[in-house]
């Protein structure tokens, strides 16, 4: 377990936003995975993102390493930020783009 949790830091630490979800950006494999994409990019938000579908060690790596149950799991600079409730509560709320503004990473301004 010790490769896939270096695997995730090293992911977290560099990329300024890091989407772990099920499928691609392109072609998201679930409405949650779906619905944190369409924030991020209604934002505007530079970010990479793996498919955990892809890899099974990751799907349950992601989970241990975030004591978070399920996926999609965004990080900001390297800390948890949570799943698709939690994101779509502080992008409502505008604390998603404090968050990120704040962070230093570049949202596309009227968001």
């Amino acid at each position: 377990m010790a490769a896939i949790d270096d695997r995730i830091q090293t992911e977290i630490t560099g990329n300024d936003v890091m989407l772990y979800m099920k499928g691609t950006p392109m072609f998201p494999q679930c409405g949650f995975s779906a619905r944190v994409i369409q924030i991020l990019t209604h934002m505007g938000v530079p970010f990479q993102s793996a498919n955990v579908l892809e890899d099974d060690e990751l799907r349950e790596g992601i989970k241990v390493f975030s004591q978070w149950p399920t996926v999609p799991q965004l990080y900001v600079r390297g800390e948890f930020v949570g799943g698709c409730d939690i994101v779509t509560e502080m992008f409502q709320s505008g604390e998603l783009e404090t968050l990120l503004t704040e962070s230093g990473v570049p949202v596309k301004a009227g968001s």
